[in-house]
């Protein structure tokens, strides 16, 4: 009872800070789980690719209202996403397998150096400038596939790496930001499906899971996550942006720093 607490607590601090500094809640989902799996004293081994796979599982819970509110508003550009699709599929069901040959220490390092990149770019990087046109049907297939894999590996949505392209390709921020939420639906099913068939009875994973994804971490998080989401956006527009900003960037590098010394 006590770790279903903790997980409802997990889905706070995810739902309040996705919203507050507008990132997915992979980034924040991901490390949180792996905290609380260890608590649980699961096996390293099992316990990056659980908070991974399990992850995902909790962006298509929370994803479908987010496409729902952009798509009514008119932020998505349903062209580009359906020529992104098809590649993000095959790339985060790749990414879900490739990632059960890959141990533990190795998924944490690759975690650890994607959380300093949006740390770095959170921290230092300016506004994104368009200077790019935007590529062809077949070229966004093969981009698709790469936002895929890396998102499916990192148990993300997609769009720390979705809207930057977007908008550095031309496309207003609204529309990137709506185009990649669209995105992210596809990417979390795609690779949740891909983990559960890799872990596949795995005799290292918990009971309630199924392949990699941990159900009880997946149900306790996705509902106030979704709760608290809208409380971390009010917020946003009272506190001190620019501030915020850099200090979230502070501790994603800290976390970062933290990933890479326990997999030493």
């Amino acid at each position: 009872m006590d770790l279903v607490f903790l997980y409802l607590a997990a889905g706070v601090v995810a739902g309040i800070l996705s919203g507050l500094f507008g990132l997915g809640g992979g980034i924040i989902i991901v490390p949180v789980l792996l905290l609380l799996f260890g608590l649980q004293s699961i096996q390293d081994s099992v316990s990056m690719h659980m908070a991974v796979a399990s992850s995902l599982a909790v962006i298509v819970t929370t994803s479908v209202a987010s496409v729902r509110a952009h798509a009514l508003r008119g932020g998505v550009r349903w062209e580009l996403v359906r020529a992104l699709t098809p590649g993000i599929v095959i790339g985060a069901l790749l990414g879900a397998l490739v990632a059960a040959w890959i141990s533990g220490e190795i998924l944490r390092v690759i975690f650890a150096l994607f959380l300093a990149s949006v740390a770095l770019r959170m921290g230092f990087s300016g506004e994104i400038r368009s200077t790019l046109a935007l590529p062809g049907r077949a070229v966004l297939r093969l981009i698709g596939g790469g936002i895929g894999l890396l998102s499916a590996l990192v148990g993300i949505g997609g769009g720390s790496i979705t809207v930057p392209f977007l908008t550095k390709c031309g496309v207003a921020v609204r529309e990137a930001v709506g185009t990649s939420a669209a995105c992210g639906l596809p990417i979390a099913l795609a690779g949740t499906i891909g983990f559960m068939i890799s872990g596949w009875n795995h005799p290292e994973l918990p009971d309630w899971s199924t392949g990699y994804v941990f159900w009880p971490a997946v149900v306790a998080v996705a509902v106030t996550s979704g709760l608290l989401a809208p409380v971390g956006a009010m917020l946003a527009y009272r506190l001190p942006a620019e501030l915020l900003r850099r200090l979230f960037a502070i501790m994603l590098g800290l976390m970062a720093i933290r990933l890479m010394l326990d997999s030493l």
